[in-house]
């Protein structure tokens, strides 16, 4: 019986790293970083690693590191609270540590995120000055989506899929990714851009899908394509880079 599990492994400079995807978390689900469900976020983030699993993507033992330590934390956290000594000040929180990393790790991300918009700034904008300028004229920002934001919008897609037969249809001609990545490239060519949930409007079952969402991968990891946002949560739009 043929395997028609995608073999292709991704190696990505946009994989951040497991602090990246805890603050990805927190932003979704609009939790208070101070006071982060520990139980909650990280069975968020062991489905986010099998799914990642999934996708054949390189995981670093920092992400298994971090499973753990949420998963240590989770203990700590289920533990009652001793009654003896009750004058004593209250335990620390075993949260507090790591609250800490992704608030340093945080400061961090936006520094370094202003400088870069400073690049861009001085690059791509231009404003137009004295009277002339005007509130309509002000050009849209777009952001560059990270790994977590489209591996987001996937699950969305393949929750669609989740309740069909997961059982793979063998007799099918196996899709090759490259070729995908091909299909992807002539249909940007027709168009300005594409919305991520059309790419996949095509495909029959979840191998499709993966292949597809792993093909667009490595389109932008070899920068053939960008994925970007205009509004935070918005649409994630597919261009092909003005230099292909």
């Amino acid at each position: 019986m043929e395997d028609k599990s995608p073999t292709y492994q991704v190696h990505l400079p946009i994989f951040e790293g497991p602090l990246d995807l805890l603050l990805h978390l927190i932003k979704i689900n609009e939790i208070d970083i101070y006071d982060i469900p520990i139980a909650a976020i990280t069975e968020q983030y062991l489905e986010y690693l099998e799914l990642m699993k999934e996708l054949n993507l390189d995981i670093a033992s920092e992400y298994l590191v971090m499973a753990a330590t949420l998963a240590y934390i989770k203990s700590k956290m289920l533990l009652p609270s001793p009654k003896e000594d009750k004058e004593e000040e209250t335990e620390e929180d075993p949260r507090k540590e790591l609250v800490q990393r992704l608030l340093d790790y945080q400061k961090f991300k936006k520094a370094a995120e202003k400088l870069e918009g400073r690049k861009i700034l001085g690059r791509d904008v231009f404003a137009r000055s004295g009277a002339e300028e005007k509130e309509e004229d002000e050009v849209e920002v777009e952001v560059e989506v990270n790994l977590f934001d489209l591996i987001e919008a996937l699950r969305g897609i393949l929750k669609k899929v989740e309740t069909q037969d997961k059982i793979l249809d063998f007799t099918k001609e196996k899709i090759v990714i490259k070729d995908k990545m091909m299909e992807i490239i002539e249909e940007l060519k027709a168009v300005k851009y594409v919305i991520f949930q059309d790419l996949f409007s095509s495909a029959e079952d979840r191998y499709e899908i993966i292949v597809t969402f792993i093909a667009l991968l490595e389109l932008i990891r070899i920068q053939k394509v960008r994925a970007v946002q205009f509004q935070e949560f918005g649409s994630i739009r597919i261009y092909l880079r003005e230099d292909n």
